[in-house]
């Protein structure tokens, strides 16, 4: 058995991959940071809570697009001849999530209702923790 050779290349594929991973953990370490904070600020602040949930909308949601911007590109970049039936589907099913995190966050975002705020909260980034896991998946 012949062992399989890895190379290191730095090339436009790892510059991509390199942004949408950093677009992802900011998305979604945001939403970790951010989620632990709250419950501090509340009783500390709670003025200072809107702030906050402004000051990473102005990250969050461009990390958001460039990581929507930077999945598409990887999939464009990668050659359908190499890949299973399983492989797509994942990536059907990751594209979905990816679809409901955006919706969930902007739930959150937009609804007055604490308990859909809190419901939604949790289930976007919960999606999002289950999007990073498929995307470990797929890069094999």
């Amino acid at each position: 058995m012949v062992p399989e050779v890895h190379e290191i290349n730095f090339d436009a594929d790892a510059i991509r991959v390199f942004i949408h991973i950093i677009a992802m953990s900011v998305w979604v370490g945001g939403q970790i940071v951010v989620g632990g904070l709250v419950p501090l600020v509340r009783r500390q602040s709670p003025d200072a809570l809107q702030a906050i949930a402004k000051g990473f909308g102005r990250v969050g949601w461009p990390a958001f697009g460039i990581a929507v911007f930077t999945g598409i590109w990887n999939m464009v970049s990668v050659d359908s001849d190499t890949t299973s039936d399983g492989w797509s589907a994942v990536l059907g099913i990751k594209i979905l999530l990816v679809v409901l995190t955006g919706l969930a966050a902007w739930l959150h975002q937009t609804t007055k209702r604490a308990a859909i705020r809190g419901a939604s909260a949790g289930i976007g980034l919960l999606l999002s923790l289950v999007v990073v896991m498929l995307g470990v998946l797929l890069s094999g």
